[in-house]
């Protein structure tokens, strides 16, 4: 076995990775990917191709390729690798969009404002972008298709895990649910359940057409309303998937509440996040933990920290279910 790297090396890695990231975003924006097929083609006509310039072009797909993100051939010539091929447009796995995003230039610039974060507890974002993420979001249409296409690519995994990990029935309503990708696969493994899509007007229309593509439109619908108002009514288990963790503690309050009252008598509230594991232990919830403080300006908690939100909604923690992906399904009535 290779011996350990000295600590400064492996402090410095940590370091170093913003520049391989970097490199993974120009692969992404420029769409290098999808011009690649079985054959490995020539820098020169990938740079033609994609109106960038050949000798640049070649010294980062050189990094990515060290990495395994493409290979490189004889004569400045790639090919694609297993990874690269994930960065294909149509891939169903949407990483491109996924690296697009958390490479775009609010991203980048909202991170770069971690200090912000760190001195007055603010979202990096808001800094360097002037005005919360949703917000901005909401007059910039482009940015925010990227950011739902990029949620499947980040997220595109869990909804499969979750399904299979708990017994879903009766009516299922997913609170922010956006294109309908949980309900269709809740659906897909439980033929008896039925279910709701709840998100804002004009995102939820993306999740009916979804719907009549899988043939689920006598078992799915969908409303429009904001979970800040409140949520429909009468459902026998409310999910809530990557919504807690973005919002400060008042507003989880305010979205918990409103589900316990809307579910019907037995009801349960599904929170579907990463969970903290105990100190020193590696997850991606510490990782994303960070992007929440930066970004929107929520969090991911401890199994303990969920039990004390959900009281302050008037729920009881039940249990803390893990899947066969990074989150788990946190439980409660």
């Amino acid at each position: 076995m290779a011996p350990a790297l000295p600590a400064n090396v492996r402090v410095f890695e940590i370091a170093a990775a913003t520049v391989a990231a970097r490199a993974l975003w120009v692969a992404a924006e420029y769409g290098i990917a999808d011009h690649l097929d079985n054959e490995p083609r020539a820098v020169a006509e990938l740079a033609s191709a994609t109106q960038t310039q050949p000798d640049p072009l070649y010294r980062i797909l050189r990094l990515l390729a060290a990495a395994g993100v493409f290979e490189e051939h004889d004569g400045r010539r790639f090919g694609h690798t297993e990874m690269s091929r994930t960065l294909r447009t149509d891939h169903p796995t949407r990483t491109r969009a996924a690296v697009q995003m958390l490479g775009s230039d609010g991203m980048h610039r909202a991170l770069g404002a971690m200090n912000v974060s760190a001195q007055t507890g603010g979202t990096g974002w808001e800094a360097a972008m002037g005005e919360p993420i949703f917000d901005w979001m909401a007059h910039e249409p482009a940015a925010a298709a990227l950011f739902n296409d990029a949620m499947i690519g980040i997220h595109g995994g869990e909804p499969p895990a979750v399904a299979a990990a708990y017994p879903f029935a009766g009516t299922v309503v997913d609170v922010g649910g956006g294109s309908g990708n949980m309900i269709v696969n809740v659906l897909r493994q439980h033929p008896e359940a039925r279910g709701v899509t709840y998100d804002m007007p004009h995102v939820v229309a993306e999740a009916q057409r979804r719907f009549e593509a899988e043939g689920l439109t006598g078992r799915a619908r969908v409303e429009g309303g904001s979970f800040f108002d409140g949520v429909p009514a009468g459902g026998d288990l409310y999910i809530l998937s990557h919504i807690i963790h973005d919002w400060d503690e008042a507003r989880c309050v305010q979205i918990l509440k409103h589900c316990a009252a809307a579910k019907a008598a037995g009801g349960k509230v599904l929170i579907v996040e990463m969970v903290v594991t105990p100190p020193n232990v590696p997850h991606p919830a510490k990782m994303l933990d960070l992007v929440m403080l930066t970004v929107p300006g929520g969090r991911e908690r401890t199994p303990e920290e969920y039990r004390e939100l959900l009281a302050k909604a008037g729920l009881r923690l039940t249990r803390v279910i893990p899947t066969a992906s990074p989150v788990s399904v946190i439980e409660a009535e």
